[in-house]
């Protein structure tokens, strides 16, 4: 295939898309130029179906540091597990284009995307959407693209697409959506409590983008595009289907509308079983026909109970648990489970339940970002955790998975935007959420709980938080918007469409939808559904706590704040970090948060010990002022022509001869010695630092004494009494 080149404006800035030159032997690649950030994109796909029951795609974004100049951390220096962005970006990309294949289809396809140049003034999480889409369409892998995606802001009454970093920073809205040309696929957003109607209007805002990247796209894949392959679809045989129909369906109907889920779950298992076990006994011609024949019969039984949710809804406007439409289970609320901790929150709704710890930390406990982001540091950590044990089942414990770090960003962006100031609240604050038992919607419990612990802990949070989980179920005709979905609604329904937000509006968003697209109305509907159980969830969270307590925990890090000259700062840290070492040892091990405008924090969870880092220093960094008197001033040094005193440690002021005394002094030595101790008054301090001190200011005048009256045109002193020129005296005094 030969080079070509295609290139588009969008809103104002140049995408250009190359094929033909790099990684040809990929079944589709593509390589996308959006400002200076470049992307390659490829898709390749086994010739072989998996022995699977389910779609096995792989989506990835690699991040080389190399495409933002640097060089990665650690003992090997290169890049290691992807990051919570690359995870996040990767689920970003996946998430629209898994429901664009053929259903039945099990293929492995993999899709890469390599950042190699990264300007985030241009998207390149945007831009490898663009490229996953285009390496996909243009290939001979069965996908019905192309979809691409857009990022939406809003500043000052305007929208923007893609907005610059700097145009984030001012942005009350950051809305990430994927869509077809004509259809809505995924939406993430963040928000600082904006309107239901305002985020209506940024989606189909955003979808008229969408659909010139996807017209873009088209004329790309007619140009370039190959021939799709034709692959054998996992189907069920007809006669089998209706065998196990015949079986099992009225039974396996029944047990769906049981309310409690465990039974309801164990029901269908052991219904599931028993057929499978009847169709076991009979015989095959070979074993491989047998295990075939027993993945569709279990594949059929599932399909039977999802047709039977699907009915209950749309036809009799009933649930599985018995709910009404826009019916939330039961709610409960509670604080302070846990004694030692700072903060924590039980939230539970229904067969779902999260408890949330919150843990206040020194600014240097923030979270170090390395990664391909802006970011360096992250101060509140929202941190999602799903045993096995929460669905009652065993399995795999350790490090988040994918589903995990989605969900905890979702929170992070639910909570964030109603957190304190740095200024206003300087701790680092982590909240995690160990989901101890769930039915859908986790996540959003996470955020209810996530809100209770806040306000436990004492973080003055703007308002209370909360979120819903909503659902849809529809047949072409008719629809159902369904309010707090559970388990099975979620995975049998069309949508997933997750709102978190306080009273005066929404601070994070999440939708997948595995239909056609969604009208006005049906999301407009699903907002202010959404909207409405929310207020009710915050009235019951309002019961337990409504405002955040006035103190932080007894068990949290007290703090204490300075501010330092700038030019002290490097006083304070000393050579090689020596000064504030001993500090720290000196203050039994309190932590030192100093930032480059000044700003001390000190942090231990004794007052005394804080109480002594405060002090050291305050000594270190005092700073003399004009007026200020020090009793026990030390004469460290001696001149003909005065004294210099310590007035504390690291600044010393001279005592001029002339300060010293009201009465003449021809010498200070034979006032004073090393080490004395004397009073002084601040008289001056010139721009260089330096400052001036008296003796005599402090001491009672002399009677009748007269002030000296200079004359320095004839270098002359008039006492009053007498005139003395100086240069005759000098000439006399050598003379001798």
């Amino acid at each position: 295939m030969a080079k070509e080149i295609f290139s588009m404006d969008f809103n104002g800035k140049e995408i250009t898309v190359e094929t033909g030159e790099l990684a040809k032997q990929a079944r589709g690649a593509v390589l996308v130029r959006y400002g200076d950030t470049v992307i390659l994109s490829t898709a390749c796909a086994s010739n072989v179906a998996k022995d699977t029951d389910f779609f096995p795609l792989t989506v990835s974004f690699e991040e080389k540091l190399y495409s933002v100049g640097k060089i990665p951390g650690g003992f090997l220096r290169r890049e290691g597990r992807p990051s919570e962005h690359a995870t996040l970006t990767a689920r970003l990309i996946d998430r629209p284009i898994r429901p664009l294949f053929a259903e039945g289809f099990r293929n492995e396809v993999q899709v890469v995307n390599t950042a190699m140049s990264c300007d985030y003034d241009y998207s390149p999480e945007m831009a490898a959407m663009l490229g996953a889409s285009l390496a996909l369409s243009i290939s001979d892998i069965p996908f019905e693209g192309p979809i691409a995606g857009v990022i939406v802001g809003y500043i000052d009454g305007e929208f923007v697409i893609n907005p610059t970093v700097e145009e984030t920073e001012k942005s009350i809205l950051s809305l990430t959506m994927a869509g077809k040309k004509d259809a809505i696929m995924m939406v993430e957003a963040g928000a600082k409590e904006v309107s239901e109607q305002l985020m209506v209007d940024a989606l189909e805002f955003g979808q008229t983008h969408i659909a010139k990247l996807c017209q873009f796209q088209e004329e790309i894949i007619a140009k370039v595009g190959n021939e799709k392959i034709e692959v054998e679809l996992y189907e069920v045989p007809a006669d089998l289907k209706q065998e196990v129909y015949n079986y099992v369906a009225d039974r396996l109907k029944a047990a769906v509308s049981i309310k409690d889920k465990l039974e309801c779950y164990q029901t269908i298992d052991a219904l599931t079983d028993e057929t499978v076990k009847y169709f076991d006994e009979k015989e095959y011609e070979s074993e491989t026909v047998k295990n075939k024949t027993i993945k569709m019969v279990n594949e059929v039984c599932n399909n039977i109970v999802a047709d039977e949710v699907r009915r209950l809804i749309i036809e009799e406007k009933v649930r599985p648990d018995g709910r009404g439409l826009n019916e939330i289970r039961p709610l409960d609320a509670q604080i302070d489970i846990l004694p030692r901790v700072h903060g924590s929150g039980l939230f539970t709704r229904g067969q779902t339940q999260v408890l949330s710890a919150t843990t206040l930390g020194a600014l240097g406990d923030n979270q170090i970002i390395d990664d391909l982001t802006e970011v360096e540091e992250k101060r509140f950590m929202h941190h999602y955790n799903f045993p096995p044990y929460s669905v009652g089942e065993t399995g795999r414990m350790g490090s988040p998975g994918r589903r995990e770090i989605g969900h905890g960003a979702l929170g992070e962006r639910a909570l964030k935007h109603v957190l304190p100031s740095e200024e206003e609240f300087p701790y680092a604050i982590r909240t995690v959420a160990e989901v101890l038992e769930s039915n859908g919607s986790s996540s959003q419990a996470s955020i209810c709980a996530g809100s209770l612990s806040l306000m436990a802990a004492g973080v003055p949070i703007k308002a209370p938080v909360a979120g819903i989980a909503m659902g849809l179920v529809e047949d072409g005709k008719n629809y159902s918007i369904l309010t707090d979905i559970q388990g099975m609604e979620d995975h049998f329904g069309d949508m997933d469409f997750k709102v978190a937000g306080t009273r005066d509006g929404i601070t994070a968003l999440q939708m997948d939808i595995k239909v056609q697209g969604l009208s006005r109305e049906v999301l407009a509907e699903s907002m202010a559904q959404a909207k409405e159980a929310r207020l009710k969830i915050l009235d019951v969270m309002d019961q337990t706590i409504a405002k955040p307590r006035e103190h932080v925990s007894e068990y949290a890090l007290k703090i204490s704040r300075l501010d330092i000259p700038v030019d002290k700062i490097r006083d304070v840290i000393g050579t090689g970090g020596k000064t504030i070492n001993q500090i720290i040892d000196a203050s039994n091990g309190t932590k030192i948060d100093i930032s480059d405008e000044g700003r001390v924090l000190i942090y231990h969870a004794d007052q005394e010990s804080i109480d002594i880092a405060v002090k050291m220093i305050e000594e270190i960094t005092r700073v003399a002022k004009v007026g200020e008197i020090f009793d026990e001033a030390v004469i460290n040094r001696i001149e003909s022509y005065g004294i210099f005193v310590e007035l504390f440690p690291g600044t010393d002021a001279l005592v001029h001869v002339s300060d010293l005394r009201w009465e003449r002094v021809d010498k200070p030595s034979s006032l004073y010695k090393m080490g004395d101790k004397v009073k002084v008054v601040v008289k001056a301090i010139d721009e260089s630092g330096k400052v001036s001190a008296s003796i005599k200011e402090l001491l009672d005048k002399p009677e009748n004494y007269n002030e000296p009256i200079r004359d320095y045109s004839k270098n002359r002193i008039f006492t009053g009494k007498r005139v003395v020129n100086r240069k005759k005296r000098a000439t006399k005094k050598n003379e001798k």
